[in-house]
């Protein structure tokens, strides 16, 4: 395939940063489309909102969300079996650009009093980010070679891409809402996405060649004698039990992670000391803290995985730093307690929320960007994108459990909360790492790390 020789940048193919620039744009049609959502739903006031209840108005939201999140499942399979990622790639950006037109349209042209074309729009972006979020993740793994050193960096420069969205998108929908109201926020949007997809169709072929064009069950099925589709086999079935056992471990993650939103964030708001001289840092910005501190470890995590060269830890490795550095956080997140001794009034320092969210980030590039590389090393081709798909259900399924946690904190307490998560993130990166060399095994070389089950099993002589 002609993919290989198109060309270098830092260190990586060219190609890289075309899929970084059209997930950066994707990223941001999206975050800024959410960022605005609720408070648009709820909006009574002369902004155009549709005035809906706050309890509708998450309901909503976490449908939205959710269906984000397992829709990819399916898109994976079709692109897999019948579009090509390519295709689907920009299938689903035409859907998600015509989804946020739609809800950009003004009311005097549609019914104010009837959602439903605020429901197509929701529709389309639905189906149209179940076609795109697994290929464009699946399409950065087929840009390297099985045992390139190099993936693991070009994940952690593609989830800069994704996160650079996200900072941009708060602020550029953000401030086009405020000044002209929530149907400008979803025009930006609708922009972003617009941006995402020239991009994708103008520099494609110069730069991903035949990536991405054949469907992957077809070219799997071409690579075999029989020139049809054949039973897993054993190696196949070991490398989907890596994914499947660490996805165990994501969930774990993801968890603790996602309190950034909800417990850290009533913390930031309620319990932290926000002020500079006389001027008092808002709650929101905190939440800033992660896209700032990824866009700039990104680079330097990258390099030094690339520098490390046949050094590397394995992924399993990587993993288990991902879950200390999140106890390493919370632990954080437990000295704040400690200082305000029992006294709710006593408001805490910031710095404990930013070595949190250091600490956090640090163990979200060890492990997020590593887990889609590992799935594009690991997963058989013709069920490469299905594999991605089901990645980002392990997400869902962490949303879930986070808000969950989060509930208890009124029963429980935050102490107990933030140290509940220190323990378990760290009792499972033990563990991860007492699994690492069965894991490794049943990698089957991917990684180009072999773990000999021979010598393994002689007896140490005294």
């Amino acid at each position: 395939m002609n993919n290989l020789n198109r060309g270098t940048l830092f260190g990586h193919p060219k190609g890289l940063f075309l899929l970084f620039g059209t997930e950066l744009w994707e990223r941001f049609s999206y975050y800024a489309m959410r960022a605005i959502l609720v408070l648009y739903l709820t909006d009574k006031t002369i902004n155009g909102g549709l005035g809906w209840t706050t309890q509708d108005a998450l309901n909503l939201y976490g449908i939205y969300t959710g269906l984000v999140y397992i829709t990819p499942l399916i898109g994976g399979w079709i692109a897999d079996n019948f579009l090509g990622q390519r295709r689907s790639i920009l299938i689903g950006g035409v859907l998600m650009a015509l989804g946020q037109f739609t809800l950009a349209l003004p009311n005097s042209m549609v019914d104010p009093y009837s959602a439903n074309a605020f429901y197509l729009g929701l529709g389309l972006l639905i189906i149209g980010n179940g076609l795109f979020k697994p290929n464009i993740s699946t399409m950065v793994g087929d840009l390297y070679q099985e045992g390139d050193n190099r993936r693991d960096g070009a994940f952690t420069i593609f989830y800069m891409g994704i996160n650079l969205g996200s900072l941009l998108a708060g602020i550029i929908a953000g401030s086009a809402s405020a000044a002209y109201g929530w149907k400008a926020g979803f025009l930006t949007a609708g922009i972003g996405m617009l941006i995402s997809l020239v991009t994708q169709m103008v520099f494609a072929e110069r730069l991903l060649g035949d990536i991405g064009k054949v469907p992957a069950a077809k070219r799997a099925a071409a690579m075999n004698k029989s020139g049809k589709q054949e039973p897993l086999t054993k190696e196949e079935r070991d490398r989907l039990k890596v994914i499947m056992i660490m996805g165990m471990f994501v969930v774990i993650f993801w968890a603790g992670f996602e309190q950034a939103g909800g417990l850290m964030n009533i913390f930031s708001q309620q319990y932290t000391d926000r002020m500079i001289g006389s001027f008092e840092v808002p709650a929101a910005w905190f939440q800033s803290l992660n896209p700032f501190f990824v866009i700039t470890l990104a680079p330097l995590i990258a390099s030094i995985w690339v520098k490390m060269g046949p050094k590397e830890p394995s992924s399993p490795v990587k993993f288990a730093m991902g879950l200390f550095f999140l106890a390493a956080g919370f632990v954080c997140m437990m000295g704040a307690v400690m200082q305000q001794g029992g006294d709710v009034t006593v408001k805490t320092s910031m710095l404990w929320l930013v070595g949190a969210y250091f600490f956090h980030t640090l163990g979200e590039l060890c492990l997020s960007p590593i887990g889609l590389s590992m799935v594009t090393k690991l997963a058989p081709l013709r069920l490469a994108s299905l594999m991605m798909g089901a990645w980002f259900g392990f997400n869902a399924i962490a949303n879930y459990v986070a808000g969950i946690i989060g509930a208890h904190v009124g029963e429980a307490g935050p102490m107990a909360i933030f140290s509940g998560i220190a323990i378990a993130a760290t009792v499972s990166g033990i563990l991860l790492l007492l699994c690492s060399n069965q894991l490794i095994r049943w990698m089957h070389g991917a990684e180009g790390k072999v773990v000999d089950d021979e010598a393994a099993a002689q007896p140490v002589e005294a």
